[in-house]
């Protein structure tokens, strides 16, 4: 399975099972922002996307 979480150089986020919750979820760590109209994702300046296939 694979997992995806976001990562901030202050903060981690929660590995989550689908991209697109994580996406959700990223501005809660203020790892990025969801366009409300066209629904794509924004990362901000130094976050990065960590993708894992290890069972959590």
């Amino acid at each position: 399975m694979t997992l995806y979480r976001f990562v901030t150089p202050h903060r981690i986020g929660k590995w989550y099972r689908d991209l697109r919750t994580a996406q959700a979820q990223a501005c809660a760590i203020g790892a990025g922002f969801q366009e409300r109209k066209s629904g794509q994702f924004f990362a901000y300046r130094e976050t990065r996307l960590e993708v894992s296939d290890q069972p959590r």
